[in-house]
């Protein structure tokens, strides 16, 4: 155990410790149990409001002596009791007070306190941990959040523990445990499919929940009990369609945006029912017609009222505060009720000014707020209408570019994703996008080490280059680089894998296009490709890669790059023979290019792929019983009989 040993106290240190200092510490070393019991009472009585005090204690040795007492099985459980207690009235001194005690490592050992069948000893344990835990400089890390957390709860018995708190008289009882069942069950499956089946007093946990959401019940009550409900929904062990949600879960979380409602109350409500409904397009469908939802939240956007009427700055910063909080939450609302219906997607762009207000929101000083509303913003770019129409009127590009500059990752994310949408060839946003840098912007995002933002910076230099000008095409070769190209078709990312091969099948189309690449970059571009055909790699990277050397194919020079290489007019035949029918597609695809009949030099690769086998294996696809490629095979084998 660490910080046990006693370290030596310079002689200018110790001249300011006062004897009666000494002497506490020394009791704790004495070998009668008793008396050692009421040294540690005794320092507790000395300690309470004397800061200077604590300082000696600690300065000379206390906390680590203290902590061996309380974790010895030897000591009675008093002992245990009154040396947490210290420790806790310790941490209640300096911030350099709790730096000493988090360096002799208090956290593990007062946890550990917590599995003792002693209740006051618990509760000791307990108050220390809170002081140390609410201190400014208790790093973050140490606090019991996440995942491994909620495992460790789980596997120590937290569920059947708790679970029996909720029939208790106490009010303040029953909503910590109600609060404690909405922690463990966020995003945790296996939590939340074992608190579906638990019994209370014969009632099952989600019908207790369901209790707790009636309208006679504490607002507080109530939203955690929903938060419960909707957590335990999201992670899988309640039915999006079951009607704990639909008819109580889902409504309880709308009346709670409603203006009678307090702002925090209003906030919870709608961040709650924003996650709820996220996933799935029906309950989007319920919670849009539900109280006038979407215009109910048009009221989160006008708080304050009048900031300039506003001259004291405390009740300004909280005022301010709390406008960030609601357009945060009215943004992640908007969202998540349009992620999926065009309709409902209308309604939110037809409601007052709300267009205007979410261009204002990508600019706000709240870094959560602009992440909301860029969220909000790419709910909505999902509409071909609104991209030719709202998206076009209120030049949405201008501010998403903006946002793209310097912004955190979490931000860039989101905004490139949507950069992707209003890139796409009927987007009228797709010219001044480009005129305005972005293709730099986006491969600088390919080289990034988050794999999300490197699938969104190919994804849209891909619909970049779809159906584009060569001018353009040759821009992002230019600017991507031949080098980082290959260095993203050996991406360990599938995603960046195959939208890499998408960005590739893209720029190699349209014959002038595709002879003019080859032209400059075909040595390493049939370099690729062949690593990418050997490799282990699955059927969609193999069909992609197949279709790139079918697009390769139809070029009027660049042909020539296949037929000149042996390897790769083998790894055609190979597919062409492959027991998955989308690679005999695609590698028929690119036979059928090279011997095309009305093209100048058809004969002779026509001769050497007959000479290859290839027209016996025709013959044999065109008694597949796929008819797709039973008719495809038909059709090549037309071409050499024409």
């Amino acid at each position: 155990m660490a910080c046990l040993l006693e370290t030596p106290i310079r002689m200018s240190v110790l001249s300011e410790v006062t004897a009666s200092s000494r002497h506490y510490v020394d009791r704790l070393f004495d070998p009668d149990p008793q008396k050692v019991l009421q040294g540690v009472i005794d320092m507790k009585n000395a300690v309470i409001g004397n800061n200077k005090q604590k300082a000696n204690l600690i300065v000379l040795g206390a906390v680590p002596r203290l902590l061996y007492l309380l974790q010895q099985e030897a000591s009675s459980t008093e002992l245990k009791t009154e040396c947490a207690v210290v420790l806790g009235s310790l941490a209640m001194g300096t911030e350099n007070n709790v730096k000493s005690l988090l360096d002799c490592h208090i956290i593990p050992a007062l946890l550990q306190g917590l599995l003792s069948p002693d209740l006051k000893f618990i509760e000791a344990c307990l108050r220390c941990l809170r002081t140390i835990l609410t201190s400014a400089v208790t790093p973050e890390e140490l606090l019991y959040t996440g995942p491994d957390h909620q495992t460790i709860l789980f596997n120590h018995g937290a569920v059947q523990n708790i679970a029996h708190l909720l029939t208790s008289l106490s009010y303040k009882v029953r909503m910590q445990a109600l609060k404690c069942f909405s922690v463990l069950a966020f995003e945790n499956p296996q939590v939340s499919m074992t608190l579906v089946n638990v019994l209370v007093d014969g009632e099952l946990l989600p019908q207790i929940f369901v209790k707790m959401l009636q309208r006679d019940k504490p607002i507080e009550m109530q939203l955690t009990a929903a938060k419960c409900l909707t957590y335990m929904c999201r992670a899988g062990a309640i039915r999006t369609d079951d009607g704990c949600i639909v008819l109580k879960t889902l409504p309880c979380l709308v009346r709670m945006c409603s203006k009678e409602r307090l702002l925090e109350e209003r906030v919870e409500g709608a961040e709650t029912l924003a996650y709820l409904i996220e996933p799935d397009v029906e309950l989007q469908r319920i919670a849009s017609v539900t109280d006038h939802l979407i215009a109910m939240l048009a009221d989160y956007f006008k708080y304050p009222s009048s900031v300039s009427a506003i001259t004291d700055i405390k009740r300004l910063d909280h005022d301010l505060k709390h406008a960030h909080e609601l357009r945060q939450a009215a943004f992640k609302l908007y969202a998540s009720l349009g992620a999926n219906d065009e309709d409902i997607r209308k309604k939110i762009i037809e409601t007052e000014n709300m267009m205007d207000r979410i261009v204002t929101g990508l600019s706000e000083s709240s870094v959560k707020v602009r992440l909301a509303a860029v969220r909000c913003l790419h709910s909505l770019s999902r509409s071909v209408q609104q991209l030719r129409t709202s998206f076009q009127d209120h030049a949405v590009w201008k501010p998403l570019m903006k946002v793209l500059q310097n912004a955190p990752d979490e931000i860039l994310v989101v905004a490139s994703s949507m950069l992707c949408n209003l890139l796409l060839e009927f987007s009228p946003s797709k010219e001044p996008i480009l005129e305005s840098g972005a293709v730099e912007l986006l491969c600088g995002l390919t080289q990034s080490e988050n794999p999300a933002l490197r699938v969104n910076g190919i994804w849209a230099l891909m619909n970049m280059a779809f159906q584009a000008e060569q001018k353009i095409k040759a821009d992002i070769l230019r600017s991507l680089s031949t080098e980082q190209l290959f260095r993203l078709l050996s991406d360990s990312d599938l995603n960046v894998l195959m939208k890499t091969l998408g960005l590739l099948r893209n720029l190699l189309s349209t014959r002038p296009h595709i002879d003019k690449i080859m032209s400059t970059h075909g040595k390493q571009i049939m370099q690729a490709v062949t690593l990418i055909l050997e490799g282990e790699h699955n059927i969609e990277v193999k069909e992609q890669t197949l279709c790139i050397l079918a697009n390769i194919a139809d070029g009027t020079t660049a042909k020539e790059l296949i037929m000149t290489n042996d390897d790769i007019l083998q790894k055609i035949k190979y597919y062409m023979g492959h027991s998955h029918v989308k690679l005999q597609l695609a590698a028929m695809f690119c036979i059928s290019n090279l011997i095309w009949n009305e093209e100048e030099g058809s004969q002779e690769r026509q001769d050497k792929l007959r000479d290859m086998g290839i027209v016996d294996i025709l013959h044999k696809l065109s008694q597949s019983p796929d008819s797709n490629l039973c008719d495809k095979a038909k059709m090549a084998l037309q071409q050499y009989l024409a």
